[in-house]
């Protein structure tokens, strides 16, 4: 009886060890797997509003505001609700940014508003809704999207 207790002791005392001392670059790979708003590159994402591809500088600027936006809160969606979140009212156009994460395409609504930015991620079948806080963003990207126009 005592033989199996502590063979279950070392193996246990063991793997507390090795999850205690992960290297740094692992951490981050775990960590990353459950970030709702995860940074977006350059290059495998496409920036729409209205139709428009923004392209060059003006996608580079975007993505950045994006990128260094900080986390507010995610908004519970509840079932039969999504169409809120997708075509909320009194929102205007979104930008819409379609991009990979991992093997899946993930398309972001990001519509953005005085006081915060709501981004809807949608992808395969499942929403989620989240609020960000971006000064840059707010100002600097409603006079950019409103040229377009």
């Amino acid at each position: 009886m005592t033989l199996p207790v502590l063979i279950l002791t070392i193996i246990l005392s063991l793997l507390k060890i090795l999850v205690s001392c992960l290297p740094t670059d692992a951490v981050n790979w775990i960590i990353s797997k459950f970030n709702i708003h995860a940074e977006i590159s350059g290059g495998n994402a496409t920036v729409t509003f209205d139709g428009k591809r923004l392209e060059g500088e003006e996608k580079i600027q975007v993505i950045n505001y994006f990128n260094n936006a900080r986390f507010l809160k995610k908004n519970h969606i509840f079932p039969g609700n999504e169409q809120l979140f997708l075509h909320p009212e009194n929102s205007g156009t979104p930008l819409v940014i379609d991009t990979k994460r991992g093997k899946r395409d993930v398309r972001l609504f990001v519509y953005i508003y005085s006081d915060r930015v709501v981004v809807v991620k949608q992808y395969k079948k499942k929403l989620i809704s989240y609020s960000l806080f971006s000064d840059s963003l707010q100002e600097r990207t409603l006079p950019l999207i409103r040229n377009l126009v």
